[in-house]
């Protein structure tokens, strides 16, 4: 079993990448397809994928919790 220290330029990759995708859904409005593309994931499917392999969510549910309109008026 590979640590995060010991995970191989692949996996850094894709962790970089639901990384970038954490911060778009968190900031932006953008839809999951534009977001998978910005981030080089290609697809929703894809970006669904590694963002619930590496969080345990979906996007979707990832953007109705930390998302900027998630704080409501305030």
């Amino acid at each position: 079993m590979q640590t995060e220290l010991q995970a191989g330029p692949l996996e850094w990759l894709h962790r970089q990448r639901v990384l970038r995708a954490q911060e778009m859904l968190e900031t932006t409005d953008a839809g999951i397809d534009r977001i998978a593309a910005r981030c080089g994931l290609g697809s929703a499917a894809t970006l669904r994928r590694h963002f619930v392999r590496a969080l345990g969510v979906t996007p979707t549910a990832y953007r109705a919790a930390f998302g900027s309109r998630a704080e409501g008026p305030g």
